[in-house]
């Protein structure tokens, strides 16, 4: 089986998680950057969770998992350690076609959450296709110090600059040209080095000689 990589917009989506320990807690924190509505389902929640619903950030349903839980819902993680509840929970999302991922089980997953190194909007996912987390962990934190925090800045510089280039320049074609001529592998090796000033300065550059 191929998968296919992307990156989901979950922004005001319905998204639920069943189980409420440390391992439901992790996946909640990472959803919640997403912007999505959360919902949890559990007999307990650890002291961090209840916290969230304390102040707002996710809706809880103290009990057992039930199937009229995925109704609305367009993604679902299960993180409990009831290997039996989890199998229930996949089959359900499968029935109904919604994207489902067990925690530490991929023949009940229908997505893989990867190893992320992010930098501000600059995300770089890892995955070994559920067959070895450890394997994504270490090649993660290889990347983590090859694109260090100075890439968040970079990101944003550029997407101003391409937001610069669409308002001033009218021709398509030249417009094409010019933003694809903005970044080289020397600008790259800049930005790693730590030298942001430059990198920066060879972009405009760019941008200025493209112009004429």
């Amino acid at each position: 089986m191929e998968l296919y990589p992307v990156f989901l917009n979950l922004e005001n989506k319905k998204c639920l998680v069943v189980g409420g320990g440390s391992v439901a807690e992790r996946k909640i924190s990472a959803l919640l950057q997403c912007g999505c509505e959360i919902t949890v389902v559990s007999p307990s929640l650890t002291p961090a969770l209840q916290k969230m619903v304390e102040h707002g950030d996710i809706s809880y349903r103290k009990g057992v998992y039930q199937e009229k839980d995925l109704d609305g819902v367009y993604l679902v993680i299960s993180a409990t350690d009831d290997a039996q509840l989890n199998s229930l929970v996949a089959g359900d999302c499968n029935r109904r076609n919604i994207m489902v991922n067990v925690v530490d089980d991929p023949d009940h997953c229908s997505f893989f959450v990867p190893s992320v190194v992010q930098r501000g909007a600059l995300k770089i996912a890892i995955s070994t296709g559920g067959k070895s987390p450890k394997l994504a962990k270490i090649i993660r934190e290889e990347l983590e110090k090859e694109f260090g925090l100075q890439f968040e800045e970079f990101v944003e510089f550029i997407g101003k600059m391409r937001e610069r280039i669409i308002a001033e320049v009218d021709d398509p074609q030249l417009r094409n040209q010019i933003l694809k001529g903005l970044v080289d592998h020397h600008t790259l090796d800049l930005i790693k080095q730590g030298d942001l000033q430059q990198a920066k300065e060879r972009v405009k550059y760019a941008y200025h000689r493209s112009r004429g």
